[in-house]
């Protein structure tokens, strides 16, 4: 069973209406619940303290942030990354990213303690930011700082990033730790933010070879994709060994999102949902911190969190989407919503699926290669 966390206060994060990393998401994935009959009881975490946020951020950086939250940003807010079209800043921001990253820590706060195997973070996933820099809509790494709580108690810490933009930030605040294994499978950076994450960045000092990157094609799709995870993540979690998962759920692979150009559907999603699961009951004991992160089709995205939610529940998915529900946010959002949780078949063909896959399982071959030297 899932144990979800969740606050009202999440939706202070909020760059701004026209901003695609909007809380609107939450909003509707949360409305969908309901309308589906579900109404679980989810735990409230408190905002994290600034000495947590301290343990993944320089001193520098947070108080670049604190300024900024007031209105009064410091001269230098902009070499931070604050202030930009993807993070502007606004009042409050400090404390709307601190109830994000409560929630996380609360996660891995339950986890250690036995009180749950599974937890779904319904907000948090904020991949990007850096020890001194904001990015990609992100403010504070909510999952370096529960890794961090993770390993101080002497947890090895396997993180799984599905989002398809590469996990920048949580590599490289754990580049060289041996307790932190990494694996992100992402749109090459040769075509899409942050333009990191190749097969060679493979960690340094005692972390190297703990760091794996999948870059992928641009129009990869369902099996290309399931081949590649399958060609290196039960394969590294066999040789790591963790005490438990944390994976950051982006549905921003999906075909429909606007941001980037893999083409997965609702179906490979629920694969990969059922397969993580049954990777932490096979290597963590079935220990697993689930969060979301990005996806900026809302109609896709809704569906893809949803799907997760009812996998890590062990409810059977249904084939409809309570017609209530759309006519209510066909009306708010002035579009047509997918009245089916999964996506209907596909209404293209994708040329060069081919070659695609072949590049995608050459670099998945690649890597491995690669890091099974610094494995034994």
């Amino acid at each position: 069973m899932v144990q979800l966390i969740y606050r009202p206060e999440y939706q202070l994060y909020h760059f701004g209406p026209q901003h695609p990393f909007s809380p609107v998401r939450q909003q509707a994935f949360l409305s969908l619940l309901e309308a589906l009959g579900y109404k679980p009881d989810a735990i409230q975490a408190d905002p994290a303290s600034r000495d947590d946020v301290l343990t993944a951020h320089s001193e520098a950086y947070v108080a670049q942030v604190e300024a900024a939250s007031t209105g009064n940003p410091l001269p230098k807010a902009g070499q931070y990354g604050l202030g930009t079209v993807d993070v502007p800043v606004f009042n409050g921001m400090d404390l709307a990213t601190r109830y994000l990253v409560g929630g996380t820590l609360r996660a891995a706060e339950m986890i250690l303690a036995g009180e749950a195997s599974v937890v779904l973070q319904l907000g948090g996933g904020l991949h990007h930011a850096q020890r001194e820099l904001a990015s990609g809509f992100c403010v504070y790494n909510d999952l370096s700082i529960a890794i961090r709580r993770l390993t101080s108690r002497g947890f090895r810490v396997a993180y799984v990033d599905i989002d398809v933009h590469h996990g920048d930030g949580v590599q490289w605040l754990h580049y060289d730790d041996p307790k932190v294994l990494t694996i992100s499978l992402h749109e090459s950076g040769q075509y899409l933010f942050p333009g990191t994450g190749g097969v060679h960045e493979l960690g340094e000092g005692g972390g190297k070879g703990f760091k794996l990157n999948v870059p992928l094609e641009p129009e990869t799709s369902d099996a290309s994709y399931l081949e590649v995870f399958e060609r290196v993540v039960p394969h590294a979690l066999s040789w790591f060994q963790p005490d438990v998962l944390v994976v950051p759920c982006g549905a921003d692979a999906h075909f429909k999102d606007p941001l980037a150009d893999l083409l997965l559907t609702t179906r490979a999603y629920e694969t990969l949902f059922k397969r993580l699961v049954e990777l932490a009951r096979q290597y963590a004991k079935g220990r697993a911190l689930f969060t979301l992160a990005g996806g900026y089709d809302l109609d896709a995205t809704v569906r893809v969190w949803m799907i997760l939610y009812l996998t890590l529940a062990g409810v059977p998915l249904p084939d409809e989407i309570p017609s209530e529900w759309l006519k209510e946010w066909e009306a708010r959002l002035n579009t047509i919503l997918t009245p089916t949780l999964h996506d209907p078949p596909l209404p293209f063909r994708v040329p060069h699926s081919e070659s695609i896959a072949m590049q995608n399982r050459h670099v998945s071959i690649r890597l491995m290669e690669t890091a099974v030297k610094y494995w034994y």
